[in-house]
């Protein structure tokens, strides 16, 4: 635990009583504050009043004697409208803050020069992170990893020289903290996403760059239109900018040419490293993540040889491309976290033909018509859940497939047809382009599902340790 102890001898309002919230209010008591919490739901309440936080409906409180409001990052804090806590902070000049910004002010105080990487991007942030905290704890480095990915970041060890935090945002986490510098800021990518919470693309763009506006090197992604305007925009402030570029040349800064990384310098090219042979980081918006890493974990000061060295070791994470074992020749691949399609395409355009694809669940919006430019590299799909017949009339006369009753009956199908194809590296992939709620409970369960089932297999040889 990090004891916040900027906040001692001070009394905090806190709202939203979950995992976070529980976590930031034993934080904020055992630096020396008083914590008043509150949660719309009652179960969260009676939760935390057994963790001995003290408890009251802050609708009926004196808002005179709280020195802040400290918000879980779900609570709206702005759109659709502002949650009915941060409209009486407002009324009573209350600052709102969130976890993030209390980590933030509590390293400054203890260890402001301890490395911070911070990363956020539409999509990718929590193989980034992991990879980076994985290159550095490879190198035999003290770090710590947290945010929003594993554990909450004020239950993480508390801020001193020479240990590294690796820290992923969301725009929830960075819309409450406004003070967040951190030594190596990331951002990946923008596209479309939580807008009802932001109220426009132009909104959640403006808070996804706060992460990098304060940081000492603010690496950013030349891969899409919005990311390139916050590289003109932090350029014209002088900040140090490293671009990012997954599928072409920049002049300056890191780029992938298929499996090759390269460095760029005033139009000078070196190729630093090769992503060829880790299965853990195959495709395009791996190469985005590798990218990313090499250049955070340069500028707080590893060397090359550690960072591919932590690169060739990383073994992914769970549910997103997660290699999970081979039958032979037949490589049996594990991406549940993929619930749309858009998640979907990277999984689809990472093997380059005799893909034996598993989809299927409750479908969102679109169904798969948008990946119909990877249809040629599928071999056959095997259909589950509810959207079965949707995606089946999609795939019809484009695809072969089979409707399927189980996921479990799926595999043992795809196994069965993948070992006899012609390929000599034919891939089984759950890539459900799905919500998995017809079914489980979430992908993770999902995920666990395929796991068991392909390890139910014949003479599977188990790979990484996810």
């Amino acid at each position: 635990m990090i004891p916040i102890t900027v906040l001692a001898g001070k009394t905090i309002a806190l709202f939203g009583l979950g995992g976070s919230g529980i976590a930031t209010a034993k934080a904020v008591m055992a630096g020396g504050a008083q914590v008043v919490g509150w949660d719309d739901n009652a179960a969260s309440v009676a939760k935390a009043e057994l963790e001995g936080i003290k408890t009251q409906d802050l609708g009926l409180a004196d808002w005179s004697q709280f020195s802040a409001l400290v918000l879980a990052p779900g609570v709206p804090l702005t759109h659709p409208k502002p949650h009915w806590s941060v409209e009486l902070a407002h009324a009573h000049n209350v600052e709102i803050v969130g976890d993030i910004e209390l980590f933030v002010r509590e390293r400054m105080m203890l260890a402001p020069d301890c490395p911070l990487i911070a990363i956020t991007g539409t999509n990718g942030k929590s193989t980034t992170t992991a990879l980076i905290a994985h290159i550095i704890r490879n190198s035999g480095r003290d770090v710590q990893m947290g945010g929003n990915i594993g554990q909450a970041i004020l239950t993480l060890e508390p801020p001193v020289t020479n240990r590294f935090y690796v820290v992923e945002c969301s725009s929830y986490q960075i819309d409450l903290a406004p003070s967040l510098n951190p030594s190596a800021g990331v951002l990946l990518n923008l596209t479309p996403d939580h807008l009802d919470r932001h109220g426009t693309m132009e909104n959640y763009a403006a808070i996804k760059e706060r992460l990098i506006a304060k940081s000492d090197v603010a690496i950013i992604s030349d891969d899409d239109d919005f990311c390139r305007a916050v590289i003109k925009r932090q350029g014209e402030r002088a900040k140090e900018i490293v671009m990012i570029a997954k599928d072409h040349e920049i002049e300056n800064g890191f780029y992938a040419d298929g499996d090759k990384i390269f460095k760029a310098k005033n139009g000078a090219v070196e190729k630093i490293a090769s992503l060829a042979g880790i299965g853990a980081l195959r495709g395009a918006h791996n190469a985005q993540n590798a990218l990313a890493a090499i250049a955070a974990c340069l500028s707080v000061g590893l060397t090359l040889d550690e960072i591919i060295a932590g690169l060739i070791s990383f073994p992914g994470l769970a549910h997103r491309m997660e290699q999970i074992g081979k039958q032979g020749k037949v490589l049996f691949v594990n991406d549940s976290k993929a619930t749309n399609a858009e998640a979907t395409a990277p999984a689809l355009s990472s093997f380059p033909d005799s893909i034996y694809w598993i989809a299927g669940g409750v479908a969102k919006a679109g169904g798969i018509a948008s990946l119909e430019p990877f249809f040629s590299r599928i071999t056959k799909a095997y259909l589950i859940g509810e959207a079965a017949t949707q995606f089946a009339a999609t795939l019809d006369e484009k695809v072969s497939y089979e409707i399927t009753d189980t996921l479990t009956i799926a595999v043992e199908n795809a196994a069965r047809d993948a070992a006899e194809a012609a390929s000599p590296e034919p891939v089984v992939l759950l890539s459900p382009s799905c919500a998995s709620f017809d079914q489980f409970p979430n992908f993770e369960k999902r995920g666990d599902a395929f796991r068991e089932a392909v390890m139910a297999l014949a003479n599977i040889q188990a790979i990484g340790g996810n």
